[in-house]
């Protein structure tokens, strides 16, 4: 009778490990083009803030997870066709892309601002943005609020596939500024040599029809990983791990009130 007891718990326990080994990995749609939040190691690999909080979700829930790297006006289009199964790319939850798809709660929370060379002026009315060249991520919200506020201004909107791209081009001179997120701006180009000659300039944009309620995990409608994800985030913020991998990247907090 033992043995039988013993053998039925062995092939319970090998139908266990089948099991797992056979359950397909979540596919995380990112972008790794936008530090400090994602961006390509030396050695291909991907590293920033969003990557490494999606892996401490993952963990926390005990799910198996794969990054899918792709362009970000590419990564909704994915969803929907199930090429990935959710985004994690700094994608600002708003009430336009809630059509589209479901967002999980906040996981931070920035601003966004202009930057230009450090002797550029610009006011609260915006009226020296005319004739001024802005760079933009194309499908961002950035996209979106530079064309509907700023091109009223004058400004000249060219969209682009990065931000990386845009730094080139706004360092060549091929561009007078770009519109983006604050942190992002900060982290990943004024605070490198190449853009130790540009600055912040004019007003912080916050209005919440264009810059939402923060950045969310994207999932296809009605998909029980919204909720899953949420209570992971929850989680990983009242076990420490969330502060942890926060502080790897930013000196405040950016999680945000």
């Amino acid at each position: 009778m033992k043995k039988r007891v013993l053998l039925g718990a062995l092939a319970l326990s090998v139908l266990c490990v089948q099991t797992f080994a056979d359950e397909k990995p979540l596919k995380i749609g990112i972008e790794a083009a936008y530090p400090p939040f994602a961006s390509k190691a030396s050695d291909g690999s991907i590293v920033g803030f969003d990557y490494d909080i999606g892996n401490a979700l993952c963990a926390e829930m005990k799910v198996k997870c794969v990054w899918v790297e792709q362009e970000f006006d590419g990564l909704i289009p994915s969803l929907k066709v199930r090429k990935i199964d959710l985004i994690l790319s700094s994608m600002t939850i708003t009430e336009d892309r809630k059509k589209s798809v479901d967002f999980t709660d906040r996981y931070y929370l920035t601003q966004a601002r202009l930057v230009f060379k450090q002797s550029t002026a610009v006011s609260s009315s915006l009226d020296e943005l005319k004739g001024k060249k802005i760079g933009v991520q194309r499908g961002s919200i950035h996209d979106r609020f530079a064309n509907e506020v700023l091109a009223p201004k004058g400004a000249v909107i060219v969209p682009y596939g990065s931000q990386n791209e845009i730094y080139l081009d706004v360092v060549a001179g091929r561009l007078d500024g770009t519109l983006a997120d604050a942190v992002l701006l900060s982290e990943g180009f004024l605070k490198t040599d190449a853009g130790k000659d540009f600055a912040f300039a004019g007003p912080a944009f916050t209005d919440v029809k264009y810059f939402g309620g923060g950045s969310g995990i994207a999932v296809r409608k009605g998909d029980p990983l919204k909720d899953k994800f949420s209570a992971a985030i929850a989680a990983i913020r009242a076990n420490g791990t969330y502060k942890n991998v926060e502080e790897k990247y930013f000196d405040f907090d950016i999680y945000g009130k």
